[in-house]
């Protein structure tokens, strides 16, 4: 969090909580801790708002690293095709057919002897 409290000026949620019980005796608490010591119960909604901010920073972070891993994966576009596409049905058949195994139609120049 030292990034997010220096763009905030130093405001820091972990401490900000809720009284939903009073402690005996009413006294006022300075931290979560202080409260749940004397008895208080409390909702800590500074502590979600911290954990949420870095399950978002991380997650960022995470994608960031996946964008970058599957960019280096892209195949090259210098390889030689091992598909092409038939004239009379469009189907997706191997560079080396000479029949199309959808249609059954014989592959211009490639017709056995």
């Amino acid at each position: 969090m030292p990034p997010i409290g220096l763009l905030t000026g130093g405001l820091d949620f972990s401490n900000k909580f809720l009284i939903l019980k009073d402690a005996p005796g009413g006294a006022v608490f300075a931290t979560p801790a202080d409260a749940v010591k004397a008895g208080a119960i409390t909702w800590n909604y500074g502590n979600f708002i911290t954990l949420t901010i870095n399950f978002l920073i991380v997650a960022f972070c995470i994608f960031l690293v996946v964008k970058a891993v599957n960019r280096m994966k892209r195949p090259s576009s210098n390889k030689a095709p091992v598909s092409k596409d038939c004239p009379f049905c469009s189907m997706t058949i191997p560079i080396k057919a000479t029949r199309c195994p959808h249609c059954t139609s014989e592959m211009a120049g490639t017709a056995r002897v």
